[in-house]
């Protein structure tokens, strides 16, 4: 493993399942002490968490993909258009997928090597695979703030 794998995959496990160093919490966190009522209530028009849970799992699952040696697939137009959570069900279903593809992620992640980092992502116009880990870094620290805020918005 290389220091710039080893980098990420820290970086990935503190956002995606297992980190509280930066926030204090992480997204898998959030997501699995969220009840399926929860989850699914919209507020002020803002996102559900189920749907920003949808959204996240979308990008992660297309990146994932690519590194699976497949062709990515995902389109930013469709990253919302998440199935309806009927039930409890549903939503355990979700975070079941959410948790088996982040770690799954994070693992090929930490397995790159710095050459395999420097390498296009898919096409050169969508710059190199480092760029692109850290973007749904990035993304994903920003949907974790909506997802805190909602929940705080639902205790009100």
């Amino acid at each position: 493993m290389n220091t710039k794998s080893q980098s990420l995959e820290s970086r990935l496990k503190e956002v995606l399942t297992e980190g509280t160093w930066v926030t204090g919490t992480n997204f898998r966190k959030q997501i699995t002490e969220t009840t399926f009522e929860s989850a699914t209530k919209e507020v002020y028009g803002l996102n559900s968490i189920a749907k920003l849970t949808f959204h996240i799992h979308y990008y992660i699952a297309g990146v994932l993909q690519v590194l699976e040696g497949g062709d990515l697939t995902i389109k930013d137009q469709l990253s919302f258009d998440a199935p309806t959570i009927n039930s409890e069900k549903d939503w355990q279903n979700l975070i079941n997928q959410y948790t088996t593809d982040a770690e799954k992620f994070i693992y090929l992640v930490a397995n790159l090597s710095d050459d395999q980092l420097k390498e296009n992502f898919v096409k050169k116009e969508y710059g190199d695979y480092e760029r692109n880990i850290n973007v749904l870094i990035e993304h994903t620290y920003y949907h974790l703030g909506q997802v805190a805020l909602i929940k705080k918005l639902i205790k009100d």
